[in-house]
């Protein structure tokens, strides 16, 4: 969901090189993003674990029975989907949260990148999954606008007047296209590099802000 489903957060990568697990970060506060391989894209493309990794990435570490609390399904699903989101090595345990016999479950990565060569692999069940993957963070798009236009009157003047909904229709390149897209990502990246590494220090007033960027060609008649 691109990176971020960050955060998702997933995000897309275009033309983004295949690339092992990356490791702990270099300084406080870096994010780590994983990109998806075939074998990874498999693992995570399937709508409940997508939705998993989202609540855990955004929401800190939780149980089976809390997870399921809060996307409606049943602790049985969660339990089931963690596990196997564990062996694709996108969650682990949080032994530091659990008390008695509860199993607690933490993200590993901050965020995950899709390869775009991955639509176009040489195996039906990875461009399948390939599909169904970004037909996903799609549609988690479309709810998250979904819920902030149903909420925004709960939401104070100022917040309201800091949200947007636009749309363009720029002529470009392929190439044009791609360098434009980079761009806003490294855009958003400098403000994500001056986030404070302890949310104590935050300015007053401080929440996660969601963006999506979405850029496609289109026909003209």
């Amino acid at each position: 969901m691109p990176e971020n489903p960050e955060n998702p957060d997933p995000a897309r990568s275009p033309q983004s090189p295949p690339q092992s697990p990356p490791q702990s970060p270099t300084r406080p506060g870096e994010r780590v993003v994983r990109t998806l391989d075939a074998r990874t894209l498999r693992g995570l493309a399937h709508p409940l674990r997508i939705r998993l990794l989202s609540v855990l990435r955004n929401d800190g570490p939780a149980t089976a029975s809390q997870l399921a609390g809060v996307l409606g399904e049943s602790s049985g699903a969660t339990s089931y989907h963690l596990r196997q989101l564990a062996a694709y090595g996108f969650v682990e345990d949080a032994p530091e949260h659990g008390k008695g016999r509860e199993r607690w479950w933490r993200a590993v990565y901050d965020g995950t990148r899709f390869d775009d060569r991955l639509s176009d692999d040489p195996d039906p069940a990875v461009r399948g999954a390939a599909d169904m993957f970004l037909h996903e963070i799609a549609t988690v798009h479309a709810q998250e606008l979904a819920t902030w236009l149903g909420n925004a009157h709960r939401w104070s003047p100022e917040w309201r007047r800091a949200s947007d909904m636009s749309d363009y229709t720029v002529r470009l390149t392929p190439e044009r296209s791609h360098e434009l897209i980079l761009k806003m990502h490294e855009l958003i990246q400098t403000y994500r590099d001056a986030e404070p590494a302890d949310r104590a220090d935050e300015p007053e007033g401080t929440t996660p802000v969601r963006f999506h960027l979405h850029a496609f060609p289109r026909t003209t008649a």
